[in-house]
Formats: structure tokens, sequence, C-alpha cells
């Protein structure tokens, strides 16, 4: 395994350690997640009663396969712990997700959730968001609206690919990856971007990490907290 897998293995299991029997979990998705994923699989069946809601189709299918029960949103009352992972992070527990596809999903389990806690590896850590491009979900209908008026303001987005394909989101979306090298205000601009008729939600996530797990090398983990 390598050094950065075992950092993101060290994070996801560690989240773990936050579960209570009979909580509802939401299954984040992601490289570090996975992780957690499958410790969680391993403490259901040992016996640790729990069910949960997935963050994408991927997730689904991975907690179907280790044994975790997942229950449809309308039978969902609350979601008690929140595990997922982020492509940034920083000394506030702001975060930069939506690199596999699936912010808008996580967004509203995030939402839904008493608690979220983040599982990530240190090279995640930053000062300032926006080193890792922002993803920004939109929808397909008149897209090319959507990026212009996202490239007057100097957003820099690119339309996501994967083998010369437009990749598209479990909610049948597009997803632009916008550039800006530095956020310097991420609730101005969540609102400026979210103000932009044809987008869905973007991926800043400024309030919901009550903690944050950070994986190293080492299989040492820091936890950071509000």
């Amino acid at each position: 395994m390598q050094q950065q897998d075992l950092a993101k293995k060290a994070a996801g299991e560690k989240a773990t350690e936050y579960i209570k029997p009979n909580m509802t979990i939401g299954l984040g998705t992601g490289s570090t997640a996975y992780y957690a994923i499958m410790r969680i699989g391993e403490m259901v069946r040992s016996g640790m009663p729990l069910k949960a809601v997935a963050t994408s189709e991927q997730s689904e299918q991975l907690a179907r396969k280790q044994g975790i029960t997942i229950v449809p949103f309308s039978e969902v009352e609350k979601i008690d712990l929140d595990i997922d992972g982020a492509d940034e992070v920083d000394e506030h527990l702001r975060l930069i997700k939506g690199g596999g596809a699936a912010l808008l999903r996580e967004k509203i389990v995030a939402a839904a959730s008493a608690e979220m806690i983040v599982v990530t590896d240190e090279s995640k850590v930053v000062k300032h968001l926006g080193r890792f491009p922002l993803p920004v979900e939109i929808i397909p209908f008149a897209w090319e609206l959507t990026f212009r008026r996202l490239l007057a303001l100097d957003a820099a987005p690119v339309l996501r690919t994967s083998n010369g394909r437009t990749v598209v989101t479990d909610n049948g979306n597009f997803i632009l990856d916008c550039h800006y090298e530095k956020i310097k205000d991420p609730v101005a601009l969540h609102q400026q971007l979210n103000d932009i008729p044809g987008v869905v939600e973007n991926g800043l996530f400024l309030h919901y990490a009550s903690r944050v797990i950070i994986g190293y090398a080492d299989g040492s983990v820091k936890s950071l907290s509000r």
C-alpha cells in the first residue's frame, strides 16, 4: 500500500470510532471515504446495528457489498453522522468537494446530518482554498450560457470530460471545474455562483464539517474540530 493510501486508510478508519449502535450514517464518496465504508462493513458484520444513506451510486454499491443496510431518504428522520472526504480543507474547516462529481448529494446529506466528520490525508490541507479546481454542478439545458456567465466572472471554467465524453453526474447534470488558484472570499463566491441560473450547486462546503481527521503516511492521525 502506498504512503498516501496508508494516510487515507488511517483517517477513514479513525472516523468510524465515532459511530454508535443504531445510528443512521451518511456514507461519503471518494478514495478516503472508501476506507471508512470498508471498516463500517466490518463493524456491521461483527454485529453493530446501524443503517446508512449514500451520497453516490458508487458508494451505495460498495456499502451493499459490505453488508451495510442502505435505506431510502423517505425513511430517514435524521442522519446522526456523515463521514465524507474532501479535495481541500483549510484551517477554518471549510472545504472544496466534488472531485468525484457527487457534490450535490454530498451537500444534501451533510446539511441533513447532526455531525459531519471529514476524512482526508495531509496533502489536502491548505492555507487558502482554490488550488484544487472548484466544481460547479450545472443543468445540461443551455449549459453554454451558464459556462459563459462563469467565464465572465473570471472563473476559468472547464467542462469536465472523461475519455472524450462529458461527465454526467448521478443527477444527470454536468460539472464545470472552475480555476481560481486562491479563493479570497469563499462566502461571497458561494453566493455569487449559486445566484447564476443554471447552477445547481457548487463545491464550497463552508459550515458543515464539525471535525476533520487528517491521516499521515506513518499511519498517525490528527483531529481538528470546531
